[in-house]
Formats: structure tokens, C-alpha cells, sequence
């Protein structure tokens, strides 16, 4: 796995001795959701392009570069950013997206940074096309791949401490849960088919978050777990990974 994760890294860098590592994902068929919850339902055929996601989440050293100030209340370079809303990220993407050399590589490639939609989001979390259908981002075992309220004391931990999952992505199953681009609908009902965001009807005062969190119970940080959050919300359990597509 290490050698197709090195050839699916990419180092995007945003300033002196400063880069986001993403992982660039091949694009494939899935299963979406799950059978636990009404909201999981109906498991559905979803068809993706390829996208690039995070590595990590995303930390506080890049939060706090890009923005100048961090919100967080669990404070280390290394921890991932939280206390954020989902307003609060689209205005982190803007100036990050505005940086002259983001801008510059944005163009030349015809992406940009966003938050992953939910199909993405839940594609790269079991694993893309080398998923082995666990049902936590990596491992049968929360405790191998994720913190959460048995391990993680309480608190947020430094991302990447943990196993990856089958594409190199860490801490897809707790530390913090993640915003995703895509208006909260109660079911999948009618959801795109293509891994695009789910814009239409629903309710776009929320937005999805994924992924569970340090408090969070084994359940909640499988990877078809999905749960609403008022755009201006924000805790000490929220934060959120980079896409680009």
C-alpha cells in the first residue's frame, strides 16, 4: 500500500516550508450509505471522477497561515482546526484559493480547493477503488484508525498518529467531525448519482458532517454515519478536509 500511496501523494505548496498533502483519488463505482439509520437510506450506485482530498484534516498551522488568527480550543500546530462553521470555511477556501501561486496552479489545472462533497467525502473514506469494506475508515477496529471517546482523553490529537486507511487518508474515523459541501437532505432519496453536491431541495440552512469525533461513539464514526449542522455551528469537535476538483 506504502507504494501506492507515494504515487498518489501530492504536495501542494502554499508557502515557505508549508504544503498540503493530498491524495489523489481515482475515480470509480461505489455502494453509498447504509442500512443502520433512515438518514443512510436508500443505499444507492454513485459513479465518481477522479478528485484530489486531504490527507489530514485540516491543522491549525494551515488555518492559522492562511487566516491569521485560530479559533481552536484544543491549540496545537499539528491538531486539526476546529471551532469552525461551514460559513467559517468557505471564507478560509476564498483566500486560499485567492493566494497568487494557488490561484496560479488553480488555473494551470482547472481546479480549485473545496469541501468535499458528501459522495466524495464517504468514496475516500472506505478506500476508493481498493476499499476492503471496512466499515471504519481503515480497520474493523475504531481503536487502530481513529480517536474517539474510549482513546482520545477528552480531546483533539495531532492528525496522522494513527493507521491510514486503504488510501493513505488519516483520521477519516473521528479526531473531528468534517463539513461537507452538500445542503442536508433527511435520506438519499433522489440523491446525484455522478459524487456531485447535493444542492437542491433539502435544506440548505445545514450542512452534512461526517466522520465522528473525539466524543463520538463507536457508531457515529462509521463511514456512512452523516449528521446536519446549522451553517453557523460551530464546536471543539467540528473542523474539515480540503478537496480539489
Amino acid at each position: 500500500m506504502q507504494n501506492k500511496v507515494a504515487a498518489n501523494l501530492i504536495s501542494i505548496p502554499i508557502a515557505d516550508n508549508k504544503s498540503i498533502p493530498m491524495i489523489a483519488v481515482e475515480g470509480g463505482d461505489f455502494m453509498m450509505g447504509g442500512d443502520r439509520y433512515d438518514e443512510e437510506n436508500p443505499i444507492h450506485a454513485v459513479t465518481l471522477a477522479p478528485f484530489e482530498i486531504g490527507q489530514y484534516p485540516v491543522t491549525q498551522a494551515i488555518w492559522e497561515w492562511v487566516m491569521q488568527e485560530n479559533p481552536s480550543f484544543f491549540k496545537g500546530a499539528s491538531h486539526p482546526v476546529e471551532q469552525v462553521s461551514w460559513n467559517d470555511t468557505q471564507v478560509f477556501l476564498k483566500k486560499l484559493n485567492a493566494l497568487p501561486d494557488i490561484k496560479r496552479l488553480n488555473e494551470q489545472q482547472g481546479r480549485q480547493f473545496c469541501l468535499p462533497t458528501e459522495a466524495q467525502w464517504e468514496y475516500a473514506a472506505r478506500g476508493g477503488k481498493y476499499s476492503l469494506s471496512f466499515p471504519y475508515a481503515g480497520s474493523h477496529e475504531l481503536k487502530e484508525v481513529g480517536w474517539f471517546w474510549e482513546n482520545s482523553h477528552e480531546a483533539t490529537k495531532p492528525v496522522g498518529l494513527k493507521l491510514p486507511n486503504e488510501l493513505g487518508l488519516y483520521d477519516m474515523s473521528g479526531n473531528v467531525r468534517e463539513w461537507c459541501a452538500d445542503y442536508w437532505h433527511n435520506d438519499y432519496e433522489n440523491a446525484p448519482r455522478d459524487g456531485s453536491a447535493w444542492t437542491v431541495g433539502g435544506n440548505d440552512t445545514h450542512r452534512v458532517v461526517r466522520g465522528g469525533a473525539w466524543g463520538s461513539v463507536d457508531d457515529f464514526c462509521r463511514v456512512s454515519d452523516r449528521l446536519a449542522r446549522y451553517t453557523d455551528d460551530w464546536d471543539d469537535s467540528i473542523g474539515f478536509r480540503l478537496a480539489r476538483y
